[in-house]
């Protein structure tokens, strides 16, 4: 049975300024497997970011081929894109993207009322996942009211609610202290371990990275580095 859920083949994006040509990404071939959890590293200017919302199907390459499920998304128009995105795909930013009008139960429920859940299901899943992430008492709370391990917990759990296969986190825990992002990091890794989700984590801490089991590392556009990461701290033995 194949059990890749994404492939990259031959994936470049050239962006143009003025008359120059700028090469973000070269040439990338990268396989995930359902249930992995991969770390993509490297310095400013690698093309991680790049290479997440390629991923994610946010952005498109210049060249080459992006496959979800099997799946050849980068040449669908924008209407099917999103709709595959919105079932598949969760999203976590480092700026977390929350509606500062709606309340923690509402931002969560938002992904499920584009994708017109029923009621009764947006409901029982906004319960499930607020106790999750551990925010019962904040529920009624806007963004603007809780701190930022908070709103990156309501992140997640939005991230969660229609129930994608592949979450896709771009510098999750770049915003927060120390402790913080311990909590955040202990949050994906359950989700991973304890749920079997497949994650996809952008960073450029060495110490964050280490939380995966699979290190990617770029430089100028290119894999360098593609293996086991050697030194994984578990939250939960």
């Amino acid at each position: 049975m194949n059990n890749i859920v994404l492939e990259l083949q031959d994936v470049w994006k050239v962006y143009k300024m003025d008359e120059v040509k700028v090469p973000a990404l070269q040439g990338i071939n990268l396989k995930v497997k359902q249930g992995e959890f991969i770390a993509v590293v490297g310095a400013s200017g690698s093309g991680k970011s790049t290479a997440l919302h390629i991923i994610g199907a946010l952005d498109v390459p210049t060249k080459g081929f992006v496959l979800l499920d099997g799946q050849e998304i980068s040449k669908l128009d924008e209407s099917k894109i999103a709709r595959i995105r919105g079932k598949k795909i969760g999203f976590v930013f480092q700026t977390f993207n929350l509606y500062p009008t709606l309340n923690v139960l509402e931002n969560i429920a938002l992904p499920m009322r584009i994708h017109e859940f029923d009621e009764d299901k947006i409901n029982e899943k906004c319960k499930e996942l607020i106790k999750l992430v551990g925010l019962e008492r904040r529920a009624k709370h806007l963004p603007a009211q809780l701190s930022g391990g908070e709103r990156q917990r309501v992140a997640v759990a939005r991230a969660l609610s229609s129930q994608p296969s592949m979450i896709l986190a771009d510098e999750p825990t770049g915003n927060l202290d120390s402790k913080t992002s311990m909590e955040i990091l202990k949050l994906l890794v359950g989700l991973h371990e304890k749920e079997g989700k497949t994650i996809v984590l952008v960073t450029h801490e060495p110490d964050i990275a280490a939380y995966a089991e699979r290190m990617v590392e770029l430089k100028d556009g290119k894999i360098i580095y593609d293996g086991k990461v050697k030194k994984r701290k578990g939250f939960f033995k």
